[in-house]
């Protein structure tokens, strides 16, 4: 799997899972999605950030920011900063996703986040993005 941690402007986008999927429901996260066979997984970033919010990033061109490995998946994570478009949920994606939202730390401690690591990896994402 991949997921993008797209930031701008102090904050990052999460999108929220809808309650109905079976896997990991009502929850917000990352952007990103499963590896299609023959890609690469910067190319399948860019082409799930294309699926789920419409808009177009360049492949990341730095290593990857976190992996975070768990029992029930494996997933790269890269910092995006550089997109052409306005994230939205497109239509197919409703069925997954219900709501975005661009997301301060402060904002964190209201969610239920897909995984409890994910605060602490968005604090290190906007403390490195500071000047």
């Amino acid at each position: 799997m991949v997921a993008g941690i797209l930031m701008r402007d102090g904050r990052v986008l999460l999108c929220h899972r809808s309650a109905d999927r079976s896997w990991y429901p009502d929850v917000w996260d990352f952007p990103g999605g499963h590896i299609e066979a023959g890609e690469t997984p910067a190319l399948a970033l860019v082409r799930e950030l294309g699926e789920e919010l419409g808009i177009a990033a360049e492949p990341p061109s730095e290593p990857e920011f976190d992996r975070l490995v768990t029992s029930e998946f494996d997933c790269t994570l890269w910092i995006v900063t550089d997109w052409v478009g306005t994230p939205a949920l497109s239509a197919d994606e409703h069925d997954e996703h219900d709501e975005l939202a661009w997301c301060s730390l402060r904002m964190l401690n209201e969610l239920r986040l897909a995984d409890e690591s994910y605060a602490t990896l968005i604090a290190r994402a906007l403390d490195g993005a500071s000047p």
